[in-house]
């Protein structure tokens, strides 16, 4: 029985809200005071209950005269969104009865609106195009604004619109036949921008401190070329900025910038030998070994052609020459009879042959080899070019120009350094030979003059 009780303590002090320690506490009172606070609690949910009800009861007609109220605001709202719309449609109507109006106004007048508004949009296209562009920037702008707002029905241009476009129009055509000097700012390779002092030409060219420029629209700057011209035609630009009066030779652009981007774009002759790739390498490499042994040789044949003509004319003292050294083998055999003393001669001159020959075969050799290894260059670069076009077709040249570069650069690289070596060849041969027959021509008389000493003896 206590533990019933006790259960129903919990119970209800879960009901009316009491912790658990509340819980623990009741246990420990009598059983007729627990009884009296649960009828204390009771009584007093009662009562709170009561004053809730009181409360509900009393705000229940304020919140029919709110809905009331809220219902008339609706009516209101709607007949004033009604009211509106008919507003709406009359000014929607009076609208188009005045634009129509307008247009009647207008008559002939839209024409020619029509036609500042085009005139409009294309100088602004050319302005933005055209170096002059960096001289009055502020034109562009003018021109936007004017073709947006004769393009709006209801905007007209003022006359002093119309007066501002024929004006800009007219300094385009005058700029374009004056070379003008002006300060601006330029776009240096690099990215940067510095200011300088601008020599413009019409609107083809445009030249600072020297160098090219070309107009960058996006930027709406002028800018220096990534690469400039030839020396010559810097000179050129240096002599228009420093001239004051009087006529100047000057490379004019014509096309606006076409033809002097071509030209920048045009490979150099570095670029030109970097496209003979591995081939045109070796090609220019045997030929520079090539013509440092031809210089060599030359000026070794020299020599020893000077030491022999020296020879010739000391007969008696053999000198550290080919011709020194058949002298000595001919006074070194003073008896020898004329068949002997004419093998031993002929044996001395072959002797000095090599000598004289040295090299000269290689020299042959480079430049029979040259050319062929020009024609393989040549082979190699068809061959890529097709690889080219088996992997991407015809439709990009540029995809196949690499492959004809080589081709025709080694060609060229092979005849280039063939040429020059046939004539070196000749000419340290011939020299070579030039020796060998002196040598041959005094080894002769010698024979003749001992066959006459013989002669003699007899």
């Amino acid at each position: 029985m206590k533990k019933l009780i006790i259960i129903a303590a919990a119970v209800t002090t879960a009901v009316l809200g009491f912790s658990v320690p509340d819980v623990q506490a009741a246990t420990a009172i009598d059983v007729d005071q627990l009884l009296q606070q649960v009828r204390s609690g009771r009584a007093r949910d009662a009562q709170i209950n009561e004053q809730r009800l009181a409360k509900f009861r009393a705000e229940r007609a304020t919140q029919a005269a709110k809905v009331a109220e809220a219902k008339a605001e609706q009516q209101r709202e709607e007949q004033r969104s009604k009211d509106l719309d008919a507003l709406f449609e009359a000014n929607d109507n009076e609208i188009i009865e005045l634009e129509q109006a307008v247009q009647d106004r207008l008559g002939d007048l839209k024409e020619l609106f029509g036609v500042i508004q085009q005139v409009a949009g294309d100088s602004r296209a050319n302005f933005n195009s055209s170096m002059t562009q960096a001289q009055f920037p502020e034109r562009s702008q003018f021109m936007t604004e004017l073709a947006q707002k004769v393009g709006q029905t209801n905007r007209l241009a003022s006359m002093e619109d119309i007066e501002t476009l024929w004006y800009e129009i007219y300094r385009e055509m005058v700029e374009t036949g004056k070379v003008t000097k002006f300060n601006s700012t330029i776009i240096n390779t690099d990215g940067t921008d510095r200011n300088a002092e601008v020599t413009r030409v019409g609107v083809f060219n445009a030249v600072a401190d020297g160098q090219f420029l070309y107009y960058n629209a996006d930027a709406n700057k002028l800018q220096l070329l990534a690469r400039q011209p030839k020396a010559r035609f810097l000179s050129r630009a240096e002599d228009l900025e420093n001239a004051t009066s009087g006529l100047t030779a000057f490379p004019l652009d014509p096309s606006r910038g076409a033809l002097m981007a071509d030209l920048v774009k045009s490979p150099t002759l570095k670029e030109k030998f970097h496209e003979g790739g591995i081939v045109g390498y070796i090609i220019v490499g045997v030929g520079i070994v090539g013509v440092l042994l031809a210089l060599w040789r030359l000026i070794v044949l020299v020599g020893v052609s000077g030491a022999v003509n020296r020879q010739i004319k000391n007969i008696d003292n053999p000198g550290n020459n080919p011709l020194g050294h058949v002298l000595k083998v001919y006074q070194d055999n003073p008896t020898a009879d004329v068949e002997t003393m004419e093998l031993k001669l002929s044996e001395a001159i072959v002797k000095e042959t090599p000598k004289l020959n040295k090299l000269v075969p290689i020299l042959k050799i480079i430049a029979v080899v040259a050319p062929l290894m020009g024609l393989l260059g040549t082979v190699t670069g068809m061959i890529q070019t097709f690889q080219q076009i088996t992997l991407h077709g015809t439709g990009d040249p540029k995809l196949m120009a690499g492959g004809i570069s080589q081709a025709l650069v080694t060609t060229v690289l092979g005849l280039t350094v063939a040429i020059p070596m046939v004539f070196l060849h000749t000419i340290v041969a011939s020299r070579a030979k030039r020796v060998s027959q002196v040598l041959n021509e005094q080894a002769s008389g010698m024979v003749a003059e001992r066959a006459e000493q013989a002669h003699a003896n007899q």
